[in-house]
């Protein structure tokens, strides 16, 4: 799980979060999100045993009706807390975020499951492979996808904002609900798998178009600011303003500092943009820290 983790956090090419902000997300879902799912768990299954009192209905209903809504939601109840910080600042970082708890809670499911499994080795074997591969992946897609409809949410105005993290909700369990869905069922496992590749492929192609429309928009942004700080001068053109993790001053020297710098300059400003009241104020100050920065880098190098 560390080693998904890792690769995760690097798949964001353009403001990397902290490892620390995220590893606390990925312990969330470690112990907080698992230790609130199995209180509710308990108290919802105990509440359908008044009802159902076929073991195997019951634990059917468990696994594909009650653990998606409990756990996505316990899941998701530390990413609204993370929504309304400023360092939330975009859909990538909803993904990250929500993924780092995901696998936080599919590593200790898993652990649970590999612990009381009692079969035969190739059997403990063969659930170690899925469960390590797909289960604990489903859990980061899923709470990555709420992850990114909060973010999206955070910088509408219109009343969209109060739909998109209800969407990224029920998608979340809908996920959840397939993937055990298939795995309760013996032929249906076949299907799972599929639909767990097709999962993991849309995750990937997505994480890949919110890099670049970052990009894009970093690029729009800091297009207004190059007369505005002196980036260019009249006699030079730079023809690509941002492209990827390069940035040029007038004398073309790359500076791993300015990209730091101008990058958040561009995402405060369209933050600024997309919010109102006490929070755009924050980054409106925010987006004067990022100036002052970038000229003193400026006139240090010149």
């Amino acid at each position: 799980m560390f080693f998904y983790l890792i690769f995760l956090w690097r798949l964001d090419k353009n403001e990397r979060e902290s490892f620390k902000n995220v590893f606390r997300h990925f312990l969330w879902g470690a112990f907080g999100a698992v230790i609130l799912g199995v209180i509710f768990s308990f108290f919802f299954t105990s509440t359908i045993q008044m009802f159902i009192t076929n073991e195997n209905i019951l634990a059917f209903t468990g696994a594909v009706f009650i653990a998606p809504v409990v756990e996505e939601t316990t899941k998701g109840i530390y990413l609204l807390r993370t929504s309304q910080k400023n360092y939330f600042d975009n859909i990538t970082d909803g993904l990250v975020y929500g993924g780092a708890i995901g696998l936080g809670f599919g590593m200790t499911e898993n652990l649970m499951y590999f612990i009381q499994y009692d079969e035969t080795f190739i059997q403990w074997a063969t659930l170690v492979f899925t469960r390590s591969v797909f289960s604990a992946v489903m859990h980061a897609i899923a709470t990555a996808t709420f992850g990114a409809f909060l973010a999206k949410a955070k910088f509408t105005n219109s009343g969209k904002k109060y739909v998109y993290p209800v969407i990224g909700l029920i998608l979340a369990m809908s996920f959840h609900f397939i993937w055990n869905l298939t795995l309760s069922l013996e032929f249906t496992y076949l299907v799972g798998i599929i639909f767990m590749i097709f999962l993991i492929v849309s995750f990937l192609i997505i994480f890949n178009l919110s890099i670049k429309e970052e990009e894009k928009l970093i690029s729009n942004e800091l297009f207004e600011e190059l007369n505005l700080m002196g980036f260019v001068s009249g006699e030079n053109k730079i023809g690509n303003i941002f492209q990827r993790r390069i940035i040029f001053f007038e004398n073309k020297i790359k500076n791993k500092q300015f990209l730091n710098f101008a990058t958040k300059l561009a995402f405060r400003k369209f933050q600024a943009r997309n919010s109102s009241g006490k929070q755009q104020e924050i980054y409106l100050s925010e987006i004067e820290i990022q100036r002052e920065n970038i000229k003193k880098l400026i006139e240090k190098k010149s």
